[in-house]
């Protein structure tokens, strides 16, 4: 149970080596309204710009392209649409990225693992804070320091969604995608094998307010384009449940700012969530204080101030600088793939449960959808069909369905009640529990655990829902 906690059975690892080799990314850096001057005491990146070995698997009989390369659209600019334009425009595909809000700040909590820095090489500069301690508080307010089995070079990094977004975006547009600042509206679907999708949408030029009504013909379409996803609705691919998330950006005094300098705290209870979990995430110059529900949503704000309660001597004299609510969908859609057409991120239904995390997976999906788009075209030289997409769902889910079923059953084991929820805390206290945590968190591998701890884990596990049930049974008795 312990190896599985946070696990993610892909393999990514990060590069020592890489130690010294501190890059630079200006890009919101200085027009932010958030300034920051964190300097990072270790950086490492492994260069994704080294050769990637695509094995070309285009079918024997589809249609060879004349005079042109393969075009494909990809709707959204967030980590998974900049992610599959990069890959798209790296392997030789015709790119189109279409995004509205190219200043646009999801509210996410924003964690990232460390094997993302070295997988997608991301310049230290865009990361706000190394995390190495987390505070675990249960809904009666007692705190587990998590983090005691990190070395000094592992971390959490902590981003800005709108400073992540845009660099992947540019860089995107460095190997030859066109990104087009546009509210996507629609598409007509093809009438047969080879004839294009017909996209419109609304180009905001610079010039006219109102924007220009346009249309653009390609051969296959990437939907990154979040939990309310357009092209799913085109494709038919099926509703989900989803969670609002509701975040607040506050700037706290800078000597309480140092006590978030390389912490975040996250905090169980039905006060602050009956389904998930609330939030304090330390960003560039302030802090992220947020949470999330499924089946409560007309309550989110109750549990946002509760939050916020919860935190309030430690952000007490605290400006609310930004206000920000989104949905987050709970599981993968019904349909993610339907002739040339394909959902990643998001838009897929691409976000763990317990956790919430989704930035990795949200990349990593657009890459590896944008690769099966790469291989099966032979490098944009061949018409692709269905069947090349779904070489993306499989692999997909070969390697992450685990994944997403065991933080699903932990979410239904841990977050039915408080009393489970204090148990779920005191378990976190075991340093075992957090060593095979972090260890699949932040490398995105399955870590073997040892069979005599993963034995003493299950009794503890079984003894602290033994205590909470009890607990929980008394409980009844005191409000009857």
């Amino acid at each position: 149970m312990a190896s599985s906690l946070l696990s993610a059975s892909s393999s990514c690892s990060l590069s020592s080596s890489a130690a010294t080799n501190i890059k630079k990314y200006d890009g919101l850096r200085a027009s932010s309204s958030s300034e920051c001057t964190f300097l990072p005491r270790f950086a490492s990146t492994e260069s994704s710009s080294r050769s990637r070995s695509l094995s070309i698997q285009a079918a024997i009989n589809s249609p060879k392209l004349e005079g042109r390369n393969l075009r494909v659209a990809v709707i959204g600019g967030g980590p998974a649409g900049g992610c599959a334009a990069e890959t798209l425009a790296k392997g030789g595909i015709e790119t189109f990225l279409i995004e509205r809000k190219l200043d646009n700040a999801k509210p996410c909590g924003g964690a990232i693992p460390i094997c993302m820095v070295g997988e997608f090489d991301l310049p230290m500069d865009i990361i706000d804070r190394r995390v190495t301690k987390m505070k675990m508080i249960s809904p009666s307010n007692v705190a587990v320091d998590v983090g005691k089995t990190l070395n000094e070079k592992e971390y959490i990094g902590m981003v800005r969604r709108e400073v992540l977004d845009s660099y992947l975006r540019e860089r995107a547009g460095s190997y030859g995608a066109k990104v087009i600042n546009g509210l996507f509206l629609g598409m007509d679907l093809p009438k047969d094998k080879e004839s294009p999708y017909v996209l419109k949408y609304t180009l905001y030029d610079g010039v006219s307010r109102q924007g220009v009504p346009t249309t653009l013909e390609v051969d296959a379409v990437i939907g990154a384009d979040g939990a309310n996803s357009r092209v799913a609705k085109d494709i038919d691919a099926g509703e989900y449940d989803y969670a609002i998330a509701f975040q607040e950006r506050i700037k706290i005094p800078e000597d309480k700012m140092t006590y978030y300098e390389d912490l975040a705290e996250m905090y169980v209870g039905d006060d602050v969530s009956p389904d998930f979990y609330g939030w304090v995430f330390p960003k560039c110059d302030h802090v992220a204080v947020g949470t999330g529900t499924v089946i409560n949503k007309p309550a989110i704000k109750k549990y946002q101030t509760a939050t916020r309660n919860r935190a309030k001597e430690k952000i007490a004299g605290g400006k609310i600088i930004r206000v920000e609510a989104h949905p987050i969908p709970e599981h993968p859609r019904p349909r993610r793939v339907k002739d040339r057409a394909a959902l990643v991120g998001d838009a897929a239904g691409y976000v763990t449960k317990c956790s919430g995390e989704g930035i990795y997976f949200a990349a990593k999906s657009g890459r590896m959808c944008a690769e099966a788009i790469v291989e099966g075209s032979a490098r944009g030289t061949r018409m692709i069909g269905e069947s090349h997409l779904r070489v993306y769902l499989e692999k997909w889910d070969k390697t992450y369905w685990p994944t997403y079923k065991v933080l699903d059953i932990l979410q239904k084991l841990f977050y039915r009640s408080n009393p489970a929820r204090e148990a779920f805390v005191e378990l976190c206290a075991d340093e075992y529990v957090q060593k095979m945590t972090f260890d699949s968190y932040l490398y995105k591998t399955v870590v073997p655990g040892n069979p005599l701890d993963d034995l003493k884990l299950a009794f503890n596990t079984i003894g602290s829902l033994v205590r909470a049930n009890a607990l929980r049974k008394e409980m009844r008795k005191v409000s009857l």
